[in-house]
């Protein structure tokens, strides 16, 4: 009797294709007395190993949001671009886009970085704030110019008519700005800064067993206080 068709586009995929079980991780290990009590520090070894390791882009990671009050959620890949003892900074728009309108509503954000190469990850969870307009003016004035005129020109996630549309806008931007090198940042884009209660560092060993240390903020008389660091079971 023939089985009837099934309705799965993916099943188990396997990195070489030859088998159904997942390829292992193999390439280290975590152990406590690794581990730096400022999680900044920790953070910044490990990105540190990864730029020196060739990992394709370390500062790339996934920004995730939630809107309330339905709590659907929202993720999106962007880059990070500052670390400080507050938090990680990214840019990006934050007057049309769907981060900006979760952001409005839940002021909460968290970090997945993922570094195939080392078989590491690290996951950042926190409360969000704004960066200052002279604070991204600092990186504003780095970017591309045309990357500074697209952040004027894109009204983020909003529908376009077509590319044209698009495009008519930058020429619009180009022509405001035209001969201007100084180009003042959008009030409705800078920087964000997640400022951590949590971080979690991640070792993939063998057989799922991996390696999780998680860091958060113990409470002093109602205040964060030191960071705690603990073993997660994988």
């Amino acid at each position: 009797m023939a089985s009837a068709p099934s309705s799965k586009y993916i099943f188990a995929p396997a990195a070489h294709g030859t088998s159904h079980q997942a390829d292992q991780y193999t390439k280290g290990s975590l152990e406590r007395l690794q581990l730096d009590p400022d999680p900044f520090k920790q953070f910044h070894v490990w990105f540190s190993h990864a730029q020196s390791s060739s990992v394709v882009l370390p500062e790339a990671t996934t920004l995730s949001t939630a809107s309330l009050p339905s709590g659907k959620v929202s993720g999106r890949m962007v880059y990070l671009k500052e670390l400080d003892d507050r938090g990680f900074v990214i840019y990006s728009n934050w007057g049309t886009s769907r981060k900006a309108k979760d952001i409005e509503s839940n002021p909460y954000a968290s970090l997945t970085f993922w570094w195939q190469e080392l078989e590491r990850q690290v996951r950042v969870e926190g409360a969000v704030e704004r960066l200052k307009d002279e604070e991204s003016q600092i990186y504003y004035d780095m970017r591309l110019r045309s990357s500074r005129i697209g952040a004027w020109a894109s009204p983020q996630t909003q529908v376009l008519e077509s590319r044209e549309e698009l495009e008519k806008r930058v020429q619009e931007v180009e022509t405001r700005f035209e001969g201007q090198e100084k180009i003042p940042v959008p009030g409705f884009w800078g920087g964000l800064r997640v400022i951590p209660e949590i971080i979690e560092f991640w070792q993939g060993r063998e057989s799922r067993l991996h390696d999780r240390f998680r860091y958060s903020r113990a409470e002093q008389d109602g205040e964060s206080g030191s960071w705690k660091i603990d073993r997660l079971s994988p």
